[in-house]
C-alpha cells in the first residue's frame, strides 16, 4: 500500500489526533486507499526524497508558512484540502501566488475518487521522477552532424531530470572491437542468427563484427556505470566497415538503452518512457504521410527484437554494411512519442494503431505504418526534430501527465 506524507499547515496546530479529528472524513476516506501519515511542515526535514510527499492545507491563514517554505516543498505543489476552517481559500491563494511565478501546481478538493486518482497519477509521476535521478547516458562519438535541432545543454537536463550525459570518445569502442575475438561472440552470434525468420543480404562474418561491437560497447557500459547510451552509429560505419544496428537491438533487449546516431534529445525519450511505462521503445525515422487517411509509415534499421514477433537479419539500409535488424511488430495500440528542447522541456505524445509492416524497398529495414488519433499534419507543422518514438500500447495520458507535471510544453 502506497504511503502517503501529508505535510500539514494549520493555523494552530495541536497534535496529529486533533488535525485528524477535524479532517475525518477526508482522511478516513484517503484511509481506504492509502496509508497516511500526517506530517507537521516544522518536520519537513525527517522526510527525504523517496517519501511520497502532498501538501495538506488544514485551515486559512498559512499562506506564509507555505511561502516560507516553498524552497523544501515537493514540485509541483499538490494541495489537497476539505475546506475546513477557510483551508480552499487559502489553496486558492497559494496556487494564484505560484501561478504568478510561473511554477504549476493543482488543488485536490472534492469528490473523493476523483481525489484519489489525481493521487495515484501523482505518486505514478513520482515514480517516474525518481527513476529517472542519478541515471547515466554515454553519448559515444559526438551526435551526427544532421541533428541539427536535437542538441541538449547537459547542465540544464541535468538540473530539471536529474540525468547526466557523459561523453565518450568513439576510439573507445574501436580499441575494445580490435581486442575482441571471433570465440568470444561466436556462439551468441549464432543463437540469434538461428532464432531469425531468415538471414537475407548479412554473412557469418557481418554478424561476428557485429556482435565484437556490441561486445565492445556492453564492457564500456558496464565500466563506466551507464544506464543508457546513444552511439554515433556512422563513424562506427567509416571507421570499422560494419553498423552498430545489431548491438543497439541486443542492448535495449537486455535493458540498457541504446539509441542512433547520438541522439541526446532521443535518447532521454525513451528512458523517461521507461520511467513511465516501464516499456522499451522503437525509435524511428518519419518516413511518408498520408494526410488523406491520417496515416505515418516509420523506420529505422535498429529495433529490440523483444518488441517483435519475428525478426529478419538484414543489412543496414544506407550502407549495405554489417547487419540490421528487420523487426514485425504486432498490430494494434501504439503511442508516439518524442521529448525535445535543449532543456528537455518540450515533448509530442499522440496514441494510435499500428496497421501493418511494411516493406518498402527505399527505407530502413523496420518499417511500421501507424494511424494516429490525433492529426499527423502535427509532423509538417510543429515537429519536435527528426526521430520520434514508438511505444506498444496506448500510454497517451500517463505521458502526457508526466511531463505535464514536469512543466513541459506540448506540441500540436
Amino acid at each position: 500500500m502506497i504511503t502517503v506524507h501529508l505535510i500539514t499547515f494549520a493555523s494552530a496546530l495541536q497534535n496529529q489526533m486533533s488535525i485528524y479529528k477535524m479532517h475525518e472524513v477526508l482522511l478516513s476516506e484517503l484511509e481506504k486507499f492509502y496509508i497516511i501519515k500526517i506530517i507537521d511542515y516544522k518536520d519537513l526535514y525527517t522526510l527525504t526524497e523517496d517519501d511520497f510527499k502532498i501538501v495538506f492545507i488544514a485551515t486559512g491563514g498559512i499562506e506564509k508558512f507555505v511561502i516560507q517554505c516553498f524552497e523544501f516543498l515537493p514540485q509541483p505543489m499538490i494541495l489537497l484540502t476539505d475546506g475546513v476552517q477557510n483551508s480552499f481559500s487559502a489553496s486558492l491563494e497559494i496556487s494564484y501566488w505560484m501561478q504568478c511565478k510561473g511554477l504549476k501546481s493543482e488543488i485536490l478538493h472534492g469528490d473523493i475518487r476523483k481525489t484519489v486518482e489525481r493521487i495515484q497519477v501523482h505518486y505514478n509521476n513520482f515514480e517516474a521522477q525518481k527513476g529517472l535521478k542519478g541515471k547515466r547516458i554515454g553519448v559515444i562519438g559526438t551526435p551526427s552532424s544532421w541533428l541539427i535541432a536535437s542538441g541538449v545543454d547537459y547542465l540544464l537536463s541535468k538540473q530539471r531530470w536529474g540525468v547526466e550525459y557523459v561523453n565518450i570518445p568513439i576510439e573507445n569502442v574501436t580499441k575494445r572491437y580490435a581486442l575482441i575475438g571471433e570465440d568470444e561472440v561466436g556462439e551468441q552470434a549464432a543463437q540469434i542468427a538461428g532464432k531469425a525468420l531468415a538471414c537475407r543480404e548479412a554473412d557469418p562474418e557481418d554478424m561476428i563484427n557485429a556482435m565484437r561491437i556490441y561486445k565492445a560497447i556492453k564492457e564500456i557500459c558496464e565500466k563506466e556505470k551507464l544506464n543508457a547510451i546513444t552511439l554515433n552509429c556512422y563513424k562506427i560505419i567509416t571507421l570499422l566497415g560494419t553498423t552498430g544496428c545489431l548491438a543497439m537491438s541486443l542492448l535495449n533487449d537486455e535493458g540498457i538503452l541504446a539509441g542512433c546516431e547520438g541522439d541526446l534529445q532521443s535518447i532521454f525519450t525513451l528512458m523517461a518512457i521507461k520511467a513511465v511505462t516501464g516499456r522499451s521503445a522503437f525509435m524511428a525515422n518519419p518516413i511518408r504521410i498520408d494526410i488523406k487517411n491520417n496515416e505515418i509509415v516509420m523506420a529505422h534499421c535498429s529495433v529490440s527484437t523483444k518488441l517483435t514477433e519475428r525478426y529478419i537479419i538484414r543489412n543496414h539500409f544506407e550502407s549495405s554494411k554489417g547487419v540490421s535488424i528487420q523487426g514485425i511488430l504486432p498490430t494494434g495500440d501504439i503511442t508516439i512519442v518524442k521529448c525535445g528542447g535543449e532543456c528537455l522541456d518540450e515533448y509530442y505524445v499522440t496514441s494510435g494503431s499500428l496497421i501493418e509492416n511494411t516493406n518498402f524497398l527505399n527505407v530502413c529495414r523496420t518499417q511500421v505504418r501507424i494511424k494516429l488519433d490525433s492529426p499527423v499534419d502535427y509532423f509538417l507543422r510543429n515537429p519536435i526534430g527528426n526521430h520520434h518514438m514508438v511505444v506498444i500500447g496506448n500510454y497517451e495520458k500517463k505521458l502526457d501527465a508526466f511531463f505535464t507535471s514536469n512543466n513541459c510544453k506540448r506540441a500540436e
